[in-house]
Formats: C-alpha cells, sequence, structure tokens
C-alpha cells in the first residue's frame, strides 16, 4: 500500500486491545511490536491508558495490581511502562499515561470553567475528543512516526467501553493498525486447544465497530495449524495474519520471534514502510543479549519481600536481577520469599538462605513483614552474604544495625512506631505537612554524590548518579558517625548532603540505596547496584 500525502503528515497507530482474560502480557507483546518497529528505526513509542478512576497508580495496592513504576518526571504509572522503557531503552513520561481518573477529572474541570457552557457534557463526544486530542498532542510533541497504543482491561468492560470508541473514531481520519491479543486455552483432560473464547471475544470487538488486522494468540503450546485456521476464520483474516506467541521462558524473545515469523513484514507494509530496512547493529545486540542471558554460572538471589505473593509486586527487580546476570555472566534463579515467614519459625531464615548466594529486600509500606526482613538482613550481615537493600530494605538495614551492632534496643522507623525513642528513619522534613497520599511522596529521578573508596563508586564509576525515589522517610542524620565508627559507612548523599542515599557495610558486601535503581535497569543498561549484588555473589 502506498502512503497518501496525509499519512506522511500524521502518524499511524498501532492499537493493541485485549480479548476475555486480562494478565495475559498485553504488555509484553505491545513493548515487543513496538521493539519491532524500533529495529526498522521508526521513531515509535508506546501509550497506554488504564479504565480505573484513581487518578494514577500511587495509591494502589501492589499485590493486587502489581508494581508502581516511577518515571523520572514523578509519575507513578502502570508496570507495563517499566516493560516499554526496558524494551526500547528509552525513558518515557507521564503523557503517555492515561487513566479513567485523569481524564473524568479533567473532564469535570473543564465543564466547571464553563468550557461546556449550553452543552450537555456526554462520553461522546466531549470525553473521546478528548481522548483524541491527548493522543495527537503527544504524538506530535514527541515527533513520532507510529504511536503504539495499549488499551488496558478486556473486551467488554465498562471502564474502556469509551476508550475503545475513542480507537474507533482514531481510525476515521489516521492510519490505524489494530491487533488483538486472544488467549488460547488447552484443557489437559481433552488435549485440544479451545477458540471459543477467541471467537467470542472477536464478536464482542466487531459490535463496536472495530475490525482487526492481526490477531496474536497467547498459548502454553505452539498454535496448531487447526486452531489458527478456525481463528482466522472468525477474525476474517488470513491464516498469516494470526501470530502465534506461545509461552516463553525468556519475554525478551518474544520481538525475535515475531519478525522470524515474518510479523514484521507484513506490519511495515500495512503501515506503509515497505522501504524501510532493519537496523542490523540493533538486532545484533539484542540477538547477543538474548543468548547471554541464556547461559552462565547458576546462582541462587532471594528476595525477601512482602508482596511476595504476587510477583508483578516486584517485576522491576526480578528484570534488574536478569540484566546483570546476562552483563556478569550468571544464570540467577530467584527464590520468593514472604518475610513473614521468616517470623513464624524459630530457624527459619537460617534454613531459607543457607544456600543462598545473595539476598535482596525491596521496597514497600507498612509494619507487616518487617521483623522477618530484618532477620534476613541480620542473617546476610553476620553470615557475609551479599546483600542489596531497596528503599525500604535501606531503612531497614540501618534499623538492624542501630538494634544488633549499636545495641540501640528500641531503633526503629516512626512509620512503625512514631514513639520511639531512637528514630533511625523518621518522616523527611518537607512530607510532615503532607495529608494527601497521591502523588506527594518524594518522587522521580533525584541526583546523588557518591563518595570514592566504597562499593556504590564501584558499582558506578561515578561521583555524580540519578536514580528513581518512592518515598517518604529518611536517615535521621543524627547517627552518621556514631554509626560509621561501628562499620556502617555513608557512601552516597544528595549534593547538598541533606540526604542519605546509599549505606553500606564496612566488612562485607552489604549496601542499600533510598532509591529504586530497578527502575532503570535495561538490558542494555542493567542497574549497575544490581551488577555488583551479583558480582560479589559469584565470588
Amino acid at each position: 500500500m502506498v502512503r497518501n500525502i496525509i499519512d506522511t503528515v500524521r502518524p499511524s497507530y498501532v492499537v493493541v486491545l485485549g480479548s476475555l482474560l486480562s494478565g495475559i502480557g498485553k504488555g509484553i507483546v505491545s513493548s515487543s511490536i513496538a521493539k519491532v518497529l524500533s529495529s526498522y528505526d521508526i521513531n515509535t513509542l508506546p501509550l497506554k491508558f488504564d479504565g480505573y478512576l484513581n487518578f494514577d497508580c500511587g495509591t494502589m495496592n501492589p499485590l493486587k495490581h502489581g508494581e508502581v513504576f516511577v518515571l523520572d518526571d514523578k509519575s507513578e504509572v502502570d508496570m507495563d511502562f517499566g516493560t516499554y522503557e526496558r524494551f526500547l531503552n528509552k525513558d518515557l513520561n507521564g503523557s503517555f499515561s492515561l487513566t479513567g481518573g485523569r481524564l473524568f477529572s479533567e473532564i469535570i474541570a473543564k465543564e466547571r470553567k464553563g468550557e461546556f457552557l449550553g452543552s450537555d457534557v456526554q462520553i461522546i463526544p466531549h470525553l473521546t475528543n478528548l481522548i483524541l486530542k491527548k493522543i495527537e498532542e503527544t504524538a506530535k510533541e514527541n515527533s513520532l512516526e507510529t504511536m503504539l497504543i495499549e488499551v488496558g482491561g478486556t473486551v467488554g468492560d465498562i471502564e474502556n467501553s469509551y476508550f475503545i470508541e475513542a480507537m474507533r473514531e482514531l481510525a476515521l481520519k489516521n492510519k490505524v493498525v489494530f491487533i488483538v491479543l486472544v488467549y488460547v486455552p488447552e484443557l489437559d483432560v481433552v488435549g485440544e486447544q479451545k477458540t471459543k473464547p477467541t471467537q467470542l471475544a472477536l464478536r464482542s470487538l466487531m459490535q463496536t465497530g472495530i475490525q482487526p488486522d492481526f490477531i496474536v494468540t497467547r498459548s502454553t503450546n505452539p498454535l496448531n495449524k487447526k486452531a489458527k485456521e478456525k481463528i482466522a476464520l472468525f477474525a476474517n483474516l488470513p491464516v498469516e495474519r494470526i501470530i502465534d506467541n506461545h509461552d516463553t521462558s525468556n519475554i525478551y524473545t518474544v520481538p525475535m520471534n515475531m519478525i522470524e515469523c515474518g510479523f514484521d513484514k507484513q506490519l511495515l507494509k500495512e503501515l506503509g514502510y515497505e522501504d524501510r530496512k532493519p537496523n542490523s547493529e540493533k538486532l545484533a545486540a539484542w540477538s547477543d543479549y538474548l543468548q547471554r542471558s541464556n547461559t552462565g554460572k547458576p546462582l541462587k538471589i532471594a528476595v525477601v519481600g512482602k508482596y511476595v505473593d504476587l510477583h508483578d509486586s516486584y517485576v522491576s527487580v526480578n528484570e534488574a536481577i536478569v540484566h546483570a546476570s546476562a552483563t556478569c555472566g550468571a544464570k540467577t534463579k530467584v527464590k520468593w520469599i514472604e518475610s513473614e515467614t521468616l517470623e513464624e519459625i524459630e530457624g527459619e531464615t537460617a534454613h531459607a538462605l543457607e544456600d543462598i548466594d545473595g539476598v535482596i529486600v525491596p521496597g514497600g509500606f507498612g509494619s507487616r513483614g518487617i521483623t522477618g526482613m530484618i532477620k534476613a538482613i541480620e542473617y546476610s550481615r553476620v553470615n557475609k552474604k551479599p546483600y542489596l537493600g531497596i528503599c525500604l530494605g535501606m531503612q531497614l538495614m540501618a534499623i538492624e544495625f542501630a538494634r544488633n551492632v549499636a545495641k540501640l534496643e528500641d531503633a526503629d522507623s516512626t512509620e512503625f512506631n512514631p514513639s520511639t525513642q531512637n528514630k533511625v528513619i523518621h518522616i523527611m522534613e518537607d512530607q510532615k505537612a503532607v495529608t494527601e497520599k497521591g502523588g506527594t511522596m518524594r518522587l522521580g529521578s533525584w541526583p546523588a554524590t557518591v563518595k570514592k573508596g566504597t562499593y556504590a563508586f564501584d558499582a558506578y564509576g561515578s561521583e555524580q548518579i540519578h536514580e528513581r525515589h518512592r518515598h517518604r522517610y529518611e536517615f535521621n542524620n543524627i547517627y552518621r558517625e556514631s554509626f560509621d565508627k561501628l562499620g556502617l559507612r555513608i557512601s552516597a548523599t544528595t549534593p547538598d548532603d541533606r540526604l542519605v542515599e546509599i549505606i553500606e557495610w564496612k566488612d562485607s558486601f552489604g549496601i542499600a540505596t533510598q532509591a529504586h535503581p530497578e527502575l532503570k535497569s535495561r538490558p542494555e543498561r542493567p542497574a549497575p547496584l544490581f551488577v555488583e549484588l551479583i558480582k560479589h555473589a559469584m565470588m
């Protein structure tokens, strides 16, 4: 297809929709499609719509929604943004996240200002027009050739129905390629791949006025010919437009699998990019990473947290381990440990960690499971197990040291015990007057100054660094000098020396940061502190 004059001026769009089930990897598929386009040097970035009425993800429970991902510009967004950034190796901003809460808030604000005087404010056209305006403005501001749009939720949800309608309207004046991700179950008792859920989802979607251009299938095993032909029949598509995306142990293989099955050529033709050639250097670098990530020295790293019942709560931590392991030549298995289990059984900490090569205590909020995390940190310090603490893991490292080395038995954080006499961790000064919970923490990318001669400097190789943050509490500076004499070193602070950013043990590798370095880890650029942990775990 030859692109017309309008197409060359306006960006094109690829819209990825779900079917009847959530949680089947729509973020990975969307990121992979964006990666495919990027490998042809097509300027593309992903935008995501989430139908919930929260303004953003900041106040959501990680056990229900997965981790809250934080961008450089302080935006608290859906965990899929972590996948986008990791696949594309690009930093996104909050304008690429649209939530139902944000959209409705803006519509109500406009109505109160009188911008709709004389009109009944309605979903169509007022809300859908706002959606289209935001999409087109974001594409223009970033000079995108193609914008990828992921529609959260499933077909038939009330929460995303108005957004699906907006996508139909978007296609009236722009080149839009619709891609639907479907799940094809395979029942053990039958031994057959069942396409009925896909048929129902497609029927529901087509009733909204949208005809899919591609179907991407998710299944346990490769999609067989019979199932593929049946899906194609009900989708009004040729069989080659049904893209098999069966389970894989390495999510980073998905873009290459799409290219191997010819999806890239079909998509480029549909978008009018037939003349584009793949960037061989980008593809070679990605293939090299895949090769390195599948081999290496076996390691076992324990992640001791309070949200491990849902691994998506710590997805960025897990991916940062994967990235660092590939860089160091390790093949790492993660052992997920619910911190409360270390509190319930005497001696469970030693039993759970004795065969572990390294320990990570990640972020979190609230007092549940804190004692178990502190036990894990103490075990790591006493037995010289390589340790990495993140945010809460840094605060608890300070508390453990205060209690067990400095002998301050009541040492605590005012988050857990406001009346403690030894406030080793206390609320930040600029947080004391905060009453609203959403978007009010210390968020986004902040600079820090690293001291030479420390583990932190070994990791970063620089005195000036930037990492992303999400916290309200900080290390109490009155303990700096006394703790340093006892063996807990302050290895990084804010440039004005006001806030402690990184602490570490002097006599073994144990390091913790108030930041969330996992949020900036990428296959091509692994998080330095995770790399340093894996290096010491391999010794």
